[in-house]
């Protein structure tokens, strides 16, 4: 077969396979400038700009963070009622004797709003006026990866587009220099670490141009983001000019979408070698800024991501989600618990602290929470997977302060009143950011594919 006629069988398999919606995808693509959404104009007046998302992985218990149950504490160590559990997925309980076990640390009020959270958290009991608290979220998936994926996905299969991906498709990126979308990793003492699959952050569907790009949180951010000796940025860049004039007349015969990404990669990637040294260096953070996040520059931690986080906001990244691991408490709650509060309560009001002073906080939705909760029955002296109702922290970004929204039962086992799913968090989310999430939608199979699925409605009340 001649190399004319391979071109063309892979222009005409790479249009067929691909039905009519990846040809009208790759046609917006096209007539879109590099860094600008499909959403053109907005659906509604956005109240953020952007999303830090705190992913606290292996799922917190609410019971030692958000949720204040005293009528469990009055039901330690007696059995669980029936009726609260009858018929009902437990994760590794399942068919064992089931015992009420009560929360392992006190709750206080903070500030005006007299919020109840959790003692060992005073910091963030320090901005309870600046957070709302979601007493009733739930889930669908019990174990920790297919969990992971609803909450970054909306869906129980893998292949779909991450929350932030479409957040880029849909409202494209605020800068040339970095990626639109950064994922960063940290992890602790006190808890089971669960691997963390990197297509939680994947594009699915959409075009890979639209996936997360992971920094290292030690050592180079970037792998080789330095020129080997010898190359001079300017022989780089001619480099870089040819081989996406070549992708360019590839791209004029076979109208693939991924040729698209591969020049803006390359383009993309010849900037980061300038933008990212300068990003990760924090010599000129005052010392007052690297002491109220608890930051040790270099070491990898949630506090010095914390603080990378805002950084990374301030040029412009449309979503940065900060995976924070070993979370996952089947045993020793109470010890872990607290090693937990050590690493993520400075730093995390640090940032909200930080975004306010520096007038950013009403325009970025940050976000503390992970996969699902932890049960109310003890497995040992830890709890298990739970997903009938955990919470989720959120501030700035067009939420109202000093709240609580929804409710689990008097044990914290399920949500009742206001119960808000995945999809409604999705959906409100999207519209903080100006999206109707059912007007935000790609063809798949012939199917509207989108972050919501099928439902999802916004949680208006938790809204300034």
């Amino acid at each position: 077969m001649n190399e004319f006629n391979e071109v063309n069988r892979r222009a005409f398999l790479g249009r067929g396979a691909a039905g009519l919606g990846l040809i009208a995808l790759n046609s917006l693509l096209d007539a879109a400038p590099a860094n600008r959404g499909v959403i053109q104009p907005l659906h509604f007046t956005p109240k953020a700009k952007r999303v830090i998302f705190l992913y606290q992985a292996g799922g917190p218990s609410h019971l030692e963070t958000f949720d204040h149950k005293p009528k469990l504490a009055e039901m330690h160590s007696k059995p669980m009622p029936e009726s609260f559990t009858k018929g009902q997925q437990i994760a590794q309980l399942q068919g064992r004797e089931l015992i009420c076990f009560g929360p392992q640390h006190p709750f206080q009020k903070f500030g005006k709003s007299g919020q109840e959270i959790c003692s060992l958290f005073p910091r963030i009991g320090s901005v309870a006026d600046d957070i709302c608290l979601v007493r009733s979220m739930w889930t669908e998936q019990i174990n920790h990866d297919p969990a992971h994926t609803v909450m970054n996905t909306g869906a129980i299969v893998a292949g779909r587009p991450s929350m932030g991906s479409w957040l880029l498709y849909g409202l494209g990126a605020e800068t040339e220099d970095l990626p639109g979308f950064v994922v960063l990793m940290s992890a602790g003492r006190g808890g089971q670490m669960q691997p963390i699959a990197a297509r939680q952050w994947s594009a699915g569907i959409l075009p890979s141009k639209f996936q997360g790009v992971k920094l290292n949180s030690v050592g180079d951010p970037v792998l080789h983001i330095q020129n080997p000796n010898g190359l001079a940025a300017s022989m780089q860049k001619d480099s870089i000019d040819t081989i996406n004039a070549l992708n360019r007349m590839q791209h004029a015969s076979l109208r693939d979408p991924e040729i698209l990404t591969r020049i803006a990669q390359y383009e993309m990637a010849f900037r980061m070698q300038t933008s990212v040294p300068k990003l990760v260096d924090m010599s000129k953070e005052p010392k007052s800024v690297l002491d109220a996040y608890g930051a040790v520059p270099g070491d990898g931690s949630f506090a010095s991501n914390c603080l990378l986080a805002r950084r990374l906001a301030e040029r412009g990244v449309r979503f940065i989600q900060l995976y924070h691991r070993d979370w996952d408490h089947h045993g020793g709650v109470k010890k872990n618990v607290e090693l937990k509060a050590e690493e993520v309560d400075r730093p995390t009001a640090a940032l909200i602290n930080d975004l306010k002073q520096r007038g950013m906080l009403d325009d970025t939705l940050v976000v503390w929470g992970g996969e699902f909760g932890r049960t109310p029955m003890s497995q040992g002296d830890g709890r298990d997977h739970h997903i009938k109702g955990f919470s989720y922290m959120l501030a700035g970004g067009g939420i109202r302060g000093g709240m609580s929204h929804g409710a689990t039962d008097d044990l914290g086992y399920a949500a009742v009143e206001n119960p808000v799913s995945v999809h409604d968090f999705h959906a409100t989310m999207l519209y903080l950011l100006g999206i109707d999430h059912k007007r935000l939608s790609v063809k798949f199979q012939g199917l509207d594919a989108r972050l919501t699925g099928i439902s999802g409605d916004v949680v208006k009340e938790i809204i300034a």
